[in-house]
């Protein structure tokens, strides 16, 4: 059954989960405002794909194969609706038939980059959009690396597809480890020798994706969010 929301009224952050632990009680948003379909919240598993705004061709290739995946193993693909590696999970999921749930870092009438409108207007009407920013909030930077502690907050897990040694997406991973979700690295960042980002993440806990391995590491994603999200 689709749980419908407008963006009009926030809804208080416990209110939507149930049960979080104290530190994800600590670094949770005190609201959020949601449009679509809020079922997505509390049906399945939920796993963000994120990397570079300006991302390789090889790169996007590699988005859409692991979004593909996603969508076949039944997951609903969580990602951030900027440039680059977001816009290909959430168009690929929307493509292969999948679910997907966009988390915003500009309140829910407005999208960055601009282009995105489309994709958010698709989005609202058939997924799920998701803010903590009330409409009015003006762009900062702060705004992005919140939005991806929420990010983490309702996704069971991070993939990341391919970031630079100072690029935003490191965020993502590391709130996603500091909530204790599980933090997946592509093989060529790990592999990568121009980049030292890696080696000290995957030092805190997070683990080397690899293609022959993506099968069973998706059947194998544990529910961290299901059983603490409650019903609408």
């Amino acid at each position: 059954m689709q749980h419908a929301y407008q963006a009009s009224e926030p809804v208080l952050t416990h209110e939507i989960f149930g049960t979080l632990n104290s530190f994800e009680t600590k670094h949770a948003p005190e609201r959020l405002f949601l449009e679509g379909d809020a079922s997505l919240l509390n049906e399945g598993k939920r796993v963000s794909v994120v990397g570079s705004r300006k991302p390789s061709p090889e790169g996007m290739a590699r988005a859409r194969a692991v979004t593909r995946a996603l969508v076949e193993h039944g997951i609903i693909v969580v990602s951030g609706l900027a440039e680059g590696i977001d816009t290909v999970a959430h168009e690929t999921a929307l493509s292969e038939g999948g679910r997907t749930i966009a988390v915003l870092g500009t309140p829910l009438s407005e999208t960055f980059p601009k282009s995105n409108q489309t994709l958010l207007k698709r989005i609202k009407a058939e997924h799920l959009a998701v803010s903590q920013f009330a409409e009015g909030t003006p762009a900062r930077r702060t705004n992005f690396p919140q939005r991806n502690r929420t990010m983490a907050l309702i996704s069971d897990a991070t993939i990341i597809i391919e970031a630079s040694e100072k690029s935003g997406t490191r965020h993502q991973g590391w709130e996603a480890l500091r909530l204790g979700r599980m933090v997946f690295l592509l093989q060529s960042i790990a592999d990568n020798p121009s980049l030292s980002w890696p080696k000290e993440m995957i030092q805190y806990g997070a683990q080397v994706l690899r293609r022959d391995d993506l099968p069973d590491v998706l059947e194998d994603i544990p529910h961290f969010t299901a059983a603490s999200v409650s019903a609408f």
